[in-house]
């Protein structure tokens, strides 16, 4: 503590001279970071080839169209639902945030003096042991604050900044790829359950024609090599049912560690997938063919109601603000823009401000009544002189992690060109490929009622019989897969030009 004085001889000085203080530090600060200037993106201006067009109805952009809107399947909805409140991924990208947000409030923090109320008491011998001395201070002081002339802190607070809205972008970018992941799975789900009906109606086929087959050995009017023949075609239908159970249950296994909870029954009843036609478009409610006379089952399924809502392919700039990881790659960016800041003011003294106030007393009583009040201000000034080259070496890796940062916010723009040209080229083209299937399929499967009515009436070989059964197999499960590819392009097109992406109000 400083001589005795009275409380205003005491407080008006330092009162006066602490908000000066503070008010220079704030005026006289600068920044020594570069100006953010954001880099051209390095795709064309334009897609590969023209987009196909959308429907009229198709207004909203898919990150204006609400994952709800977007997906026309209430069961979908509902576990794309559960998943947003259950899914682990999800919740660890919003403890980031968290994170994130208070590393920024730290640093902002950094920015003002930390103000601490102190007291002290110490009695001690005097040294001629005729008693004690006494001595008791209370007060308010804070230490080591550094006056930010040169913006160090303030840089750091603005890459933490953007560390933390990077960290908000990235739980955007999680979110969209949780639904697009969900969808994909659920759709695995239904392709396979729709496999699992075809290779349970070809066994059951097959099982049928064995019989005959053996039926007819025994009478003399088929070979061994027939029942040979049909053996083999029975065994693999069975090895093939074996697979889609397989399959089926690892989708299970795969939806329910995206939703994060068990799997509601009612949920996974199978449904039959709208197939669309060669402009995309539906032709009639969902109804699956009968099966010709002692063939298998033919599932071929157009519909109305399309699963998924069609959206505009937009412009490639459009995605500079549509997609959550090109913003995101844009804020980290601009931390290691930030952080150049910083490494550039470790070059320029560090002024650093100590400051109390308060009473001092020799009893403990009349410590804020009668008491001694005063203050202390000291300053410090360090200018690096020698540092073995760690200052330049800072300012040269700070540099080097803009220029990595700028490298990534390119490849980031031009991933997302190339996933949505990707898209787009699918939409373009699968509805074709799958119009051309559904007719392949209805071509073998007339193909193969002729052939069984032939052989059944003794005019041909069982060998034709078959080889259109085997044909009609392959085909059946190919279109299962082309209508699967045609939904989950739908789902990977509206990821890819940031849907999805959007939190809802809480």
């Amino acid at each position: 503590m400083t001589k005795p004085a009275t409380p205003r001889q005491a407080r008006s000085p330092f009162a006066r001279t602490l908000p000066a203080l503070a008010v220079a530090a704030v005026m006289a600060g600068c920044s020594l970071t570069p100006t953010y200037e954001r880099p051209a993106a390095p795709v064309a201006a334009d897609w590969p080839a023209p987009a196909p067009a959308a429907p009229a109805s198709a207004t909203r952009s898919a990150s204006e169209l609400p994952w709800a809107d977007f997906v026309g399947d209430a069961s979908l909805r509902e576990l794309i639902r559960l998943a947003l409140v259950n899914n682990r991924d999800l919740r660890v990208a919003v403890l980031n945030i968290e994170q994130a947000r208070a590393t920024w409030q730290i640093r902002r923090a950094d920015q003002f003096p930390t103000v601490n109320l102190g007291a002290t008491g110490a009695v001690q011998p005097k040294t001629d042991g005729s008693g004690t001395n006494s001595a008791y201070t209370a007060g308010l002081s804070f230490t080591s604050w550094e006056l930010d002339l040169f913006g160090r802190v303030a840089s750091l607070k603005d890459a933490a900044l953007a560390q933390y809205l990077a960290s908000e972008e990235s739980r955007r970018a999680v979110q969209a790829s949780l639904i697009a992941a969900v969808a994909n799975t659920w759709l695995n789900l239904q392709t396979n359950d729709e496999l699992l009906a075809i290779t349970q109606s070809t066994l059951k086929t097959r099982e049928d024609s064995l019989r005959l087959t053996r039926l007819r050995l025994d009478n003399g009017a088929s070979s061994a090599l027939d029942v040979r023949q049909a053996e083999s075609l029975t065994a693999g239908a069975l090895a093939a049912l074996q697979q889609q159970q397989r399959l089926r249950a690892q989708d299970l296994n795969a939806l329910t560690l995206l939703v994060g909870q068990p799997l509601p029954p009612s949920l996974l009843v199978p449904a039959p997938a709208p197939a669309p036609t060669a402009d995309g478009r539906s032709a009639g409610p969902p109804q699956a063919r009968p099966a010709p006379s002692g063939g298998s089952d033919v599932h071929k399924v157009t519909s109305v109601g399309a699963i998924f809502t069609e959206v505009p392919a937009g412009l490639p700039s459009d995605l500079l603000t549509r997609r959550p990881d090109i913003r995101q790659a844009e804020q980290q960016l601009i931390a290691a823009n930030a952080n150049i800041g910083a490494a550039r003011a470790a070059f320029f003294p560090r002024i650093t401000l100590t400051a109390a106030y308060g009473t001092a007393s020799t009893g403990l009583t009349n410590l804020f009544e009668n008491g001694f009040w005063g203050g202390t201000l000291a300053g410090q000034v360090l200018q690096p002189i020698f540092d073995a080259g760690r200052n330049e070496a800072n300012l040269a890796s700070s540099q080097a992690g803009r220029d990595i940062a700028v490298a990534q916010y390119e490849k980031a723009i031009q991933t997302a060109f190339r996933e949505v040209a990707d898209a787009l080229a699918g939409r373009a083209t699968l509805g074709a490929q799958l119009a051309a299937q559904q007719a392949q399929v209805d071509a073998e499967t007339d193909r193969f009622r002729l052939a069984d009515l032939r052989y059944r009436n003794g005019v041909s070989s069982y060998l034709e019989v078959l080889d259109s059964q085997r044909s009609l197999f392959l085909l059946q499960q190919a279109l299962a897969q082309v209508r699967l590819a045609y939904w989950q392009n739908q789902v990977t097109l509206y990821k890819v030009l940031g849907g999805g992406a959007a939190v809802p109000p809480a």
